[in-house]
């Protein structure tokens, strides 16, 4: 029971066809008494994809953390300096998510809760899901690995012959990742 009443950002970013397994960990994490923030990027605000509509995404976020989601960058600044949350994760993390929390691009609620949340120097954990992770964010990667206060979910090829340069963490170890990145180490191995 290490995380119940563990305030934790749980932000999402637009890798839909991963919340049928993102959703799980986010359920797993609540009923341990974790108290959860949702965050959400502009694409999983209102993009309706073969895998649900926003709405359906939206009202089952509320309805297992019992919050109302943030879901722009004025309402996200808050995170670092009022929240004051233990861990923030993201989960799934995007390619694009990825390139712009490298290179301190800050244009989205999602990104504006992680820089926020960072300068509290406290820890974030990425779960990536992005198809060009063994391509152009590669790089991105390796920068993020690098960082101060910055933990993966380990990772590896979900489809090596169709997605060759395609990455995803997995998912199920979201809840021992978290446990490590808060006592600042990086869960090992991270490719999985």
């Amino acid at each position: 029971m290490i995380l119940k009443g563990m305030k934790i950002g749980w932000a999402l970013t637009g890798s839909s066809c991963n919340f049928e397994y993102v959703f799980p960990e986010i359920e797993r994490l609540a009923n341990k008494g974790a108290d959860l923030y949702p965050i959400i990027s502009y694409s999983v605000n209102s993009f309706d994809t073969r895998f649900g509509t926003a709405e359906e995404w939206k009202n089952k976020l509320r309805n297992i953390t019992g919050k109302e989601l943030i879901t722009t960058i004025v309402d996200a600044e808050p995170v670092g300096p009022k929240l004051g949350l233990d861990i923030l994760i993201v989960a799934p993390c995007t390619g694009n998510t990825l390139s712009k929390l490298a290179n301190a691009v800050t244009d989205t609620p999602v990104t504006m809760a992680c820089k926020a949340h960072l300068r509290n120097q406290k820890p974030l954990v990425l779960a990536i899901a992005t198809n060009d992770g063994l391509g152009a964010n590669g790089k991105n990667i390796g920068l993020l690995l690098n960082m101060k206060n910055i933990y993966f979910v380990p990772f590896g090829q979900d489809n090596s012959k169709g997605k060759p340069n395609s990455l995803v963490a997995k998912f199920e170890k979201i809840e021992p990742t978290l446990i490590e990145a808060l006592t600042n180490k990086q869960i090992q191995p991270i490719l999985d």
